[in-house]
């Protein structure tokens, strides 16, 4: 899973419980994924073209269909007025409102807000909404190098200052739980329960922006919620290719980044289906096999030498780089030795660096250096010619910064199965 922060409008809204009378009893553990059915969330113009056959409907209701559910976000059939009434009444038989709704929203003082969605079967994960702040007085950190970019929604376009409109990025979720164990991120002390589909993934977006505000404007997604996006492929996939449908949401491929802990095939499976343009960012987080090991499991399957030589593999477009994300745990990885063997690991690659001072979490006591540690680092990568950004604590006063997402709902309370303070 990959980090990402959030946060209110100075207010910390009234948050609802997710009712404990819809919990259900876990799925089989042999197996993960709800079903093989396409969702109806899941489904292209072609694919909505063959339901609604039967159903009476023309092959043009089919983009009607797919045009209202993603490009405008609407999930009740009696709205969509350009369709036929008597095909309005059996598109209220297929579910498209309950793939997913929204238990709760919680908001920082920042303006971020959190959403605890719930799915069919009772399970939660959460989503983020993250507004761009202003360039001046949005940072916390008093550090010279920070040159006032925003990396949650970083770009090689200059922002039309003048334009009043609120660019958001939202962050998502791929899985319930996570399998990686990485001992700074909440999202895996339970393991995983169970895969996301494709429509669930795509439904966190669709909801996400019916809790815009009238001023702002979903401008980028990250998969950096709860999960390991490549663990779940296929379904991350296809709602990659939904999500930049140019009859749906119409994302740039450039917008969307996929976060990973470095699956290796996946990784190169990645780049080949998408000649590289969709975002990547690496979970690096070590620059030695002994450490990464200790702190990311999954190091001991594809070790640094293997996932180097992926990254430097992967198919950029030009002028695009790879985002390495570097959470700075306390005595474990942020010494200025550590920085100096990261500056060398990266020697050569088209990257643009992410620090992040790790978040408190209840499964661990492990947590960040003080600021002169951090500035320290990030200067040393500085000065070897890296973009390297201080990630903003956005949204850590609900729970919904970096690493701090979680499972809830009916797997709230679930047994540990990573031991987060490995030495």
């Amino acid at each position: 899973m990959a980090p990402c922060t959030f946060a209110g409008v100075g207010y910390l809204a009234r948050v609802t419980e997710v009712d404990a009378e819809t919990a259900v009893t876990p799925p089989p553990r042999r197996s993960l994924v709800r079903t093989a059915e396409l969702g109806p969330l899941a489904r292209t113009a072609d694919d909505w073209a063959k339901v609604l056959g039967p159903l009476g409907g023309r092959p043009f209701h089919g983009k009607q269909v797919f045009r209202w559910i993603h490009a405008r976000s609407v999930l009740d059939p009696s709205q969509m007025t350009d369709l036929p009434a008597s095909l309005r009444q059996s598109l209220q038989t297929l579910g498209l409102a309950e793939t997913l709704t929204i238990a709760s929203e919680r908001r920082s003082t920042d303006a971020t807000r959190k959403l605890l969605v719930k799915m069919h079967d009772g399970s939660t994960v959460e989503t983020v909404l993250i507004p761009r702040l202003p360039r001046l007085g949005q940072s916390k950190l008093p550090s010279p190098l920070d040159d006032g970019a925003d990396d949650a929604d970083d770009t090689d376009e200059e922002e039309d200052e003048a334009n009043e409109t609120v660019h958001v990025t939202q962050c998502i979720s791929t899985q319930v739980g996570c399998a990686m164990g990485c001992v700074f991120c909440a999202s895996g002390v339970a393991g995983l329960k169970r895969q996301m589909t494709a429509d669930e993934i795509v439904a966190q977006v669709i909801v996400g922006r019916s809790r815009l505000e009238p001023n702002e404007q979903l401008r980028n997604v990250v998969l950096m919620g709860m999960g390991e996006p490549l663990h779940n492929y296929d379904a991350t996939v296809r709602a990659l290719k939904l999500l930049t449908h140019p009859d749906g949401i119409a994302l740039s491929s450039r917008r969307i980044t996929v976060s990973t802990s470095g699956l290796v095939p996946e990784i190169e499976r990645l780049g080949k289906d998408f000649a590289g343009n969709i975002g990547l960012a690496i979970s690096l987080h070590a620059t030695d096999n002994e450490t990464r090991s200790k702190l990311m499991p999954i190091n001991r399957k594809y070790p640094l030498e293997v996932l180097m030589a992926a990254l430097r593999a992967y198919p950029l477009p030009k002028r695009r780089r790879i985002t390495i994300e570097y959470t700075l745990v306390a005595g474990r990885n942020d010494s200025t030795a550590e920085a100096k063997k990261l500056v060398t690991l990266l020697r050569g690659l088209p990257v643009k660096v992410n620090l992040i001072p790790m978040n408190p979490i209840e499964a661990s006591t492990l947590g960040p250096p003080d600021w002169n540690g951090v500035f320290a680092f990030q200067k040393i990568v500085v000065d070897a010619g890296y973009s390297c950004f201080i990630r903003r604590q956005r949204g850590d006063d609900v729970s919904a910064a970096c690493g701090q997402l979680a499972l809830s709902g009916k797997w709230a309370g679930a047994k540990a199965k990573v031991r987060v303070d490995r030495s």
